[in-house]
Formats: C-alpha cells, structure tokens, sequence
C-alpha cells in the first residue's frame, strides 16, 4: 500500500480523535495522523457502504472517493442507515458524501461516476487504498483487476440474508482467486433479503480493516477469511490456500 505522508494534527482534531488515541497501538503508530493523510476509494453506498462511510468519516480519513450509480429505495431504509424517507429517489453517493461530511468537516468527500473496467484505473489513482462495497459481480470483478493493476490493498464484504464475509485481497491475491468468475454467484439484497443489522456489522468491520491497513496497526485479513453467522453469533477465520506459483 502507497505510504501515506502523515501530518500534525489540529488541536480541534486532537479533541475530535481524543478517546482513539488513548489506544496504546494506535498512539504509538502514529495511526491517526496516518488516516488524515489517506485516500480511499469506497464504491458502494447502500447497507455495507454506509457502515464503512459513517466509520471512515468519524474516524477521520483524510479523503473518501464514493462511486455509486444508485438512489434510494424505500426498502433500502431498514440497512442503509445514512438515509431518510425524504431521501427516496436522491443519490445515494451524493447523501453518503454529505453526511461524511457532517459527521466530521475534517473528512474531504468526493463523489465519483460509476465504477467500470474503462475508468476504473482514473477512479482509482492516487488512492491509498480501496473499499469493495457493491453487490454486483462485474463491478466487483472489475474493481479488483484495477486494484491489483495499481498495487492497492483492496477491503472486500459481502453480506446476505443472515450472514457476512470480509476480507483484503492484496499481495498478489485478487477476488478471482478465491471466487472464480465461472462459478461465482452474488445473490443481492433484493434476491434473498437481508436482516437490517447484518450488513451494519459487515460493514463495520470492513471500515476496522482499512484503519488497520491505513494505520499500520493489528493483523489485517490478508490470506484469511472473516465469516459470519447471524442466526447462531457463529464467527469463522479461514485461512485461504496459498497462491499458485
């Protein structure tokens, strides 16, 4: 991941980051000077890019790219928790960019087109890291070559019916390796449903892998698999096979 130059913080934004930096490793690593410097593309602003907007924005990223073609439902509301009722209808990239912004001025929102394989590499430049939030395949797909194409760290959820997935693909590894287009099936909310706090805690736990990432602190998901199971708490690490040489 592209080092972020780190900056001196304000003493309006010491007050605002005040509790995350009386963690010892967060502190010690300089981490939230780290996030004030960073860039990251999130792509996706429905029930798991919420989460990960909302977490972002109040943790003090320095700058949130949001791409999302989308505009809001009314079944959306129950999931996507930075929407109203009286948003039906308006886009949901521009409602995540301006509640980004206020819940925290420090953070810069930029609403971005709609990801796709020809600007994918525009959308991604000079980013430091990027958020696979969508629920469509060939977006996913196509968000992953880019990321391996620019060498960036790519933090992956999907969330369904009762249950949730997240992991980084980096290093080498992309999306395709570990779900193979040919046999990759991606059943959206719209299809199977979704329970309301599933994609929330998905998302939540999307946005701790990218402060982790960001920060440099902890044992990010690279080569391992974050499951989860709503209906039983059940919660799985899986450790992904090696890469073929």
């Amino acid at each position: 991941m592209p080092a972020a130059h780190a900056r001196r913080l304000t003493r309006p934004e010491l007050r605002r980051y005040s509790r995350p930096l009386l963690v010892t490793e967060w502190q010690q690593a300089g981490a939230q000077e780290r996030l004030a410097a960073a860039r990251v593309l999130l792509v996706g602003a429905g029930g798991l890019g919420c989460a990960v907007a909302a977490a972002l924005a109040g943790a003090g990223v320095g700058r949130l790219r949001i791409s999302d073609h989308d505009t809001v439902d009314l079944s959306n509301l129950h999931r996507q928790l930075l929407f109203r009722t009286a948003d039906v209808g308006r886009s949901k990239a521009e409602l995540a960019a301006a509640q980004a912004q206020a819940i925290n001025p420090f953070v810069r929102p930029e609403v971005v087109p709609a990801l796709t394989p020809d600007n994918a590499a525009e959308l991604l430049d000079g980013m430091s890291l990027v958020i696979d939030a969508t629920d469509n395949l060939d977006t996913r797909y196509a968000l992953a070559d880019a990321a391996h194409a620019a060498g960036l760290p790519c933090v992956w959820g999907a969330a369904s019916g009762t249950s949730g997935m997240v992991t980084v693909f980096a290093q080498g590894r992309r999306l395709q390796d570990v779900f193979p287009p040919a046999g990759a099936q991606a059943d959206s909310c719209d299809e199977a449903g979704v329970l309301g706090p599933v994609p929330a805690l998905v998302g939540q736990m999307m946005a701790l892998e990218a402060l982790k990432l960001l920060g440099g602190v902890g044992q990010p998901l690279l080569g391992r698999l974050w499951t989860f199971d709503g209906l039983s708490g059940r919660v799985r690490i899986i450790t992904l096979p090696p890469l073929a040489e």
